[in-house]
């Protein structure tokens, strides 16, 4: 091949280097300035060839690279091995800077003396933010991963070998990163899983389907394991390599105690809630027969004393059972309340009227200072009254014979005060902070000697929460009384009279009242009750019985026990809805479960217009009455 004249060669060259504008390009004399210059170094630095041409190179780098003669230790470089490469930070002729990948190569003459330098500069700027961008993202994922505590993460190879550990991981399994890195992770599966290759089949399952997750025991460091949540994944590269695992795991101990207490918890107030119905339903006719003695005229002082003792007793019983059940359902978080604007004096009157004999049993004097004009407040009735009947069956149960209680109540920006104080047992300065703690009861021999669960000051402090009040309690001390206070939101003074409990229906022209329980005693009981009260009545004991009375004679009013079996207390309640005239029934609820259970019901749902609890309290069944409007 014809070779072309040498002069027509570097032509040629010095055409190519002069037309690329991605490099820098240019050539310096042995003492470092600069003879040629192209395209490419000109968009790079900024510099045309006239103003750099026979300039040293070193007006290109920083001052302190000048100081430290930096452009004279390349050229020394590359003059004694032939080639320096390096890349550094370089100034254009605006002054800013750029990251510059610089290859200098050595040229020689024919005697082979250094006769310059080629210079090719490459701007890598660009690249070098992407890299310290991507450095900086993972050093934030390693010190995010490092400081996840609740969470062991780490990394497999791929054939199960440690290779990365989080604080987390050794919080949970009990190694520092310097005890099992490069160690198989096998070391944390207990010798039977080991045997039977759980963690083997653990990778392969993780490669068969890009993830696996599963719970099982694990080992920690001291030999005691733990229920862990395992999910590992496969890591791989770009062309599909497999590069290892990531393996993330959770310590489910804790998490699995809280769920099977949670179920015994749900068990317990499952069988709670059987046993109050079942303690309710002998209970009811009980009461039935103290409301009936209370109903005769002129009893013996001996017959009217052991039936004022039996109602006491029964109150209390009924108290005890129902504290019982709600804090079963206090500590589960189904406590429910259904606020709405009611009469205070009402409610108090209610609370009052039931712990009544209690007090006159132990002569004591209540104290009620209420303001004439109504107070309403936005409060479950219900667990409003339950509160005021806790601090006063408090207060009676540690007030001696013949103590004075007094309860006091005012309205303040739209808050109701309530404070009730007596002159007891007193409290303990150190039971004090304890006094609503559940089945707290304080310390002393006054309190022994009583009887009661520790619910009732619990219960009361949780109910007046929900509401968004708070309570308190202070004391100078034993033997010196105490004084209980609570504040409740949204009340306020109206001048209106407090409308009775209830809603109130007409009831048809019918006179007749059907009363519907599986428990005889308690049906006959209740019946004979309303007998007392100028109603004429007719009993059923199951709900077969109850439908075939009602299309005989339609009743005006109907009370119905809801936990029947065949049949419930819902279920005949609709059928007899749907019988001529059944529309326009009252009909009331007669439950044995408490109120905060699904299958008791309330007053306006699935169809009924009042509810009662056994076992019925005259004073509430008198209400209801009032509130039915029956025709006798």
């Amino acid at each position: 091949m014809p070779q072309l004249p040498r002069d027509v060669a570097n032509d040629r060259v010095r055409l190519l280097v002069d037309s690329v504008l991605d490099y820098g390009i240019f050539m310096l004399d042995p003492d470092g300035r600069i003879v040629t210059w192209n395209l490419g170094a000109e968009r790079l630095k900024g510099y045309s060839a006239s103003e750099v041409i026979g300039q040293h190179s070193s007006i290109f780098y920083r001052e302190e690279a000048r100081a430290r003669r930096w452009p004279e230790e390349e050229s020394r470089g590359a003059a004694a091995d032939g080639r320096y490469e390096e890349e550094g930070w370089r100034l254009r002729k605006d002054g800013s800077r750029f990251w510059a990948s610089v290859v200098i190569t050595a040229l020689h003459d024919e005697s082979g003396a250094i006769a310059g330098y080629g210079k090719v500069t490459r701007d890598l700027t660009e690249r070098r933010e992407y890299l310290e961008a991507l450095r900086q993202s993972e050093e934030r994922f390693r010190m995010l991963i490092e400081g996840v505590r609740d969470y062991a993460i780490y990394m497999l190879d791929p054939h199960g070998v440690i290779k990365s550990w989080n604080n987390g991981a050794q919080l949970i399994k009990g190694y520092t990163a310097q005890e099992v890195i490069g160690k198989h992770y096998r070391m944390f599966f207990r010798s039977e899983d080991v045997a039977a290759g759980l963690p083997e089949k653990e990778l392969q399952d993780a490669l068969a389907n890009s993830r696996t997750e599963e719970e099982g025991w694990r080992v920690r460091k001291d030999g005691g394991t733990f229920w862990a949540n395992i999910v590992m994944a496969p890591i791989r590269s770009d062309d599909g390599a497999l590069l290892g695992f990531a393996k993330v795991t959770r310590d489910m101990t804790e998490r699995t105690r809280l769920r099977d207490l949670e179920h015994s918890a749900q068990r317990m107030n499952e069988f709670l809630a059987m046993l109050a119905h079942e303690l309710r339903n002998p209970l009811a006719p009980i009461r039935n027969a103290v409301s009936i003695l209370q109903l005769e005229p002129a009893p013996s002082t001996t017959v009217r004393a052991s039936r004022d003792m039996i109602d006491r007793q029964l109150s209390h019983l009924t108290r005890l059972i129902d504290d019982l059940l709600d804090a079963g359902r206090l500590t589960s978080g189904k406590i429910r309340i259904r606020p709405e604007m009611v009469s205070f004096n009402q409610v108090l009157s209610l609370a009052v009227e039931a712990l009544r004999p209690d007090m006159d049993a132990r002569s004591h004097t209540l104290e009620l200072d209420v303001p004439r004009a109504a107070i309403r407040v936005n409060a479950d009735p219900t667990r409003l009254a339950q509160v005021l009947q806790n601090l006063l069956g408090n207060a009676s149960k540690f007030t001696p014979n013949g103590g004075r209680i007094r309860l006091s109540a005012r309205v303040a920006e739209a808050r109701l005060h309530v404070e009730l104080a007596d002159n007891g047992a007193g409290i303990a300065p150190a039971a004090l902070e304890n006094i609503f703690a559940l089945f707290s009861q304080g310390d002393g021999i006054a309190a022994s000697r009583q009887s009661g669960l520790g619910i009732g000051l619990s219960l009361a402090r949780a109910l007046v929460e929900m509401h968004g009040g708070c309570i308190s309690a202070s004391s100078p001390g034993v033997g010196q009384g105490s004084v209980f206070r609570f504040e409740l939101p949204g009340a306020a003074l109206v001048a209106d009279a407090p409308s009775p409990l209830g809603g109130g229906a007409s009831g048809p022209s019918a006179t007749r009242v059907l009363v519907v329980d599986d428990n005889r005693d308690a049906a006959d009981s209740l019946a004979e009750i309303l007998r007392l009260h100028g109603l004429p009545v007719k009993t059923a004991y199951d709900g077969a019985a109850a439908l075939e009375a009602a299309r005989q004679e339609m009743p005006a009013a109907v009370f119905l026990d809801l936990g029947m079996p065949d049949m419930d207390g819902p279920s005949v309640l609709r059928a007899l809805r749907a019988l001529p005239g059944g529309a326009a029934v009252f009909a009331c609820a007669v439950s044995g479960f408490g109120a905060e259970d699904e299958k008791a019901g309330r007053a306006g749902s699935d169809g009924f217009n009042g509810r009662l609890q056994k076992p019925v309290a005259l004073h509430e069944l008198r209400a209801l009455l009032a509130s039915a409007r029956i025709p006798r």
